[in-house]
């Protein structure tokens, strides 16, 4: 039997003048694997080549040197995609921070408020009577009481709510199918945010507790590290979950709230006004209104666990009492008015807090390259 050759003749040239003949264009495309002699092709470095350069369009010359170095410019000014960590480092990063800052900010409009919750008696002039009720009484510095627990807890709260909100989200595109949860977006978003919100939570409410103890008992520690070991000594580590119950009944509907209605009425503003067509300034403050309305929405939602919340930190509960008996009565004493004391205050501090964050968290993305986030918007 003839045995085939891959050249024509026994007269072709010696494999290395072969060689010579491929030029470097020639080498970089991915057709030169599939189409060129095993004899030419050296295997190592097309497969180094396959591992290190996935995109041969961007790495081959054109043969012009100023088209060559328009694309090299092109390559180089194009962002990177980021995905995985690097995606949701970012996203926990910029939610850390614009929870700890919006949320320290108004520390003293959450005094007042909390203040009015637990002695609506006393404090019965609204919010600015209870920030001159409390300068009067107590000097301006009590108007900054608990912004130690505050800023700490609510930075730990903003990475797992918000990186956890997009994570989740993307989890459930994957399961779903992107047109699948583009679709239902609206249970996604709520599922999404539930979720990220119960493990944030967790992160929460020891300082919360610690947080709520100083601002009713401005006497009771110097700081946070002196409250948060106070309970602790005295009450055992259960005391700092003691408001678990109530701080899950209160942020897991304000969270779902606060980003379902955040993107439903951003997807209608970037629908009549699509981004590509606003500057980064107008961006912001498209954020900033869709925010404040998210915003208003989610202290309605929570408010009466709100109440409840700062009700159950303030004291002790009685010796045997379990955490559902101390709701249910907490609860009937409230009644339905008493549990939305104090809304006009946490109206205007969670609306403002909440265009805050979310002007924030985009103007953040944007600046360490994690824009957009996981959108599924039509």
């Amino acid at each position: 039997m003839q045995r085939r050759h891959y050249f024509p003749s026994p007269a072709a040239p010696p494999r290395d003048q072969e060689k010579k003949k491929v030029t470097q264009n020639t080498r970089s495309s991915p057709f030169f694997f599939f189409f060129t002699p095993p004899s030419v092709v050296n295997l190592p470095s097309v497969f180094f080549r396959l591992i290190h350069k996935p995109s041969f369009t961007m790495a081959a010359s054109t043969g012009s040197a100023k088209v060559d170095a328009v694309v090299q410019n092109i390559k180089a000014e194009t962002p990177e995609k980021k995905t995985g960590l690097a995606l949701y480092s970012r996203f926990a990063l910029a939610g850390a921070v614009c929870c700890s800052v919006t949320h320290g900010g108004l520390t003293p409009v959450d005094v007042v408020k909390t203040r009015i919750q637990l002695d609506p008696a006393t404090y019965n002039r609204g919010l600015v009577g209870g920030f001159r009720q409390v300068v009067q009484n107590e000097g301006a510095g009590a108007l900054l009481t608990g912004v130690g627990p505050t800023f700490a807890g609510y930075f730990l709260q903003g990475a797992l709510k918000f990186g956890g909100y997009e994570f989740f989200k993307q989890q459930w595109i994957d399961a779903l199918g992107y047109e699948t949860a583009s679709k239902n977006r609206t249970a996604v978003y709520l599922a999404s945010s539930a979720t990220a919100e119960f493990f944030a939570d967790i992160a929460l409410c020891p300082l919360e507790a610690t947080r709520i103890r100083l601002v009713s008992e401005p006497t009771y520690a110097s700081g946070l590290v002196s409250g948060f070991g106070k309970i602790v000594k005295n009450e055992g580590v259960g005391a700092l979950y003691a408001g678990f119950g109530p701080i899950l009944f209160k942020q897991i509907p304000y969270t779902m709230a606060k980003f379902v209605v955040y993107e439903k009425v951003s997807e209608a503003v970037f629908r009549k006004f699509p981004k590509k067509d606003l500057s980064d300034g107008m961006q912001t403050v498209a954020n900033l209104g869709s925010g404040l309305i998210a915003g208003f929405a989610a202290a309605i939602v929570s408010q009466p666990a709100d109440t409840m919340l700062s009700k159950i930190n303030k004291t002790q509960g009685l010796p045997g009492e379990g955490t559902v008996s101390r709701l249910i009565k907490i609860g009937k004493e409230l009644g339905l008015r008493g549990s939305y004391s104090g809304i006009g205050a946490r109206l205007f501090m969670v609306g403002t807090l909440t265009a805050g964050q979310f002007a924030i968290y985009g103007d953040l993305k944007k600046a360490m390259g994690a824009t957009g986030g996981v959108e599924i918007a039509a």
